[in-house]
């Protein structure tokens, strides 16, 4: 068998998901001006310095999906044992990547919730997590398969 040309993008998309479920993480322990600085909103924020637990549980599980995430990169990889529907969930990650990054910023228009800045740098993030995550699926493809 030969080599799987996406390892290193799916090494890369990795790690860019895993990074960013630490700085969820990171959110919790920083308090409200992380929750301000990441851009949560004003209402997380308030509702952390409040010690409610909905921030919290929502910065969880935010986390815990990226890194499932990174844990599917990193199974397609070869760097992972094989994760069930490996092909179709590295699809559908990738979508929610592009799809994040492509509708964000409208959405935000209409209905702000966040800041521009925020809408914009975050969605030029999430966008290149998703193209990171589309060269690794495409070049790895024949790899993926069962």
């Amino acid at each position: 068998m030969t080599a799987n040309p996406g390892s290193i993008w799916l090494l890369v998309g990795g790690w860019l998901s895993a990074v960013a479920a630490l700085l969820h993480i990171a959110c919790i322990f920083g308090g409200p001006d992380w929750y301000r600085f990441f851009g949560a909103g004003e209402g997380m924020a308030r509702a952390a310095a409040r010690g409610e637990w909905q921030p919290v549980l929502v910065t969880l599980i935010v986390a815990a999906v990226l890194l499932i995430w990174a844990a599917y990169a990193f199974s397609g990889a070869g760097s992972l044992p094989r994760l069930p529907l490996l092909r179709t969930g590295l699809v559908v990650i990738t979508a929610i990547y592009l799809l994040r990054a492509l509708i964000f910023v409208p959405l935000n228009m209409v209905r702000s919730t966040h800041s521009s800045e925020f809408a914009l740098w975050s969605s030029l993030i999430v966008l290149v997590y998703g193209a990171v995550y589309a060269i690794g699926t495409v070049k790895a493809w024949p790899h993926l398969a069962p």
